[in-house]
C-alpha cells in the first residue's frame, strides 16, 4: 500500500514538488493501480502458453546509407554557449 511519505519521497526522486492538497489523490490513484495489478495476478493462466512477442516480425532494416551533416561551427551557430568546439551547459549537480 502506497502512503503519503511513499508520496513525498516519489517527489523528491522525480525532483517535484507535490502540494498537500495532491498528496491524498495522488495515494488514491497509487493504490488503485496497485489495486488493478494485484487483480491481474489473480488472474488463471494455468492453460495459457506464455507470450514474448506478440507480433511476430522479424527486424526490418533500412539500407545503411552515408547521408551529409552539419560541420561542427554550423551545429554550434545558435549555441547560447559554447566552449573549444564544445556545447557548454550550465552545471547539474
Amino acid at each position: 500500500m502506497i502512503t503519503r511519505e511513499d508520496v513525498e519521497h516519489i517527489g523528491w526522486l522525480a525532483s517535484i514538488k507535490i502540494e498537500d492538497e495532491e498528496k491524498d489523490e495522488l495515494v488514491r490513484h497509487f493504490n488503485s493501480i496497485l489495486e488493478y495489478f494485484h487483480q491481474l495476478d489473480e488472474v488463471d493462466t494455468e492453460n495459457v502458453d506464455p507470450t514474448y512477442r506478440v507480433v511476430e516480425l522479424d527486424n526490418i532494416f533500412r539500407e545503411d546509407v552515408a547521408c551529409g551533416s552539419l560541420t561542427q561551427e554550423e551545429a554550434l551557430k545558435n549555441a547560447p554557449r559554447r566552449e573549444n568546439g564544445y556545447f557548454k551547459s550550465p552545471r547539474i549537480v
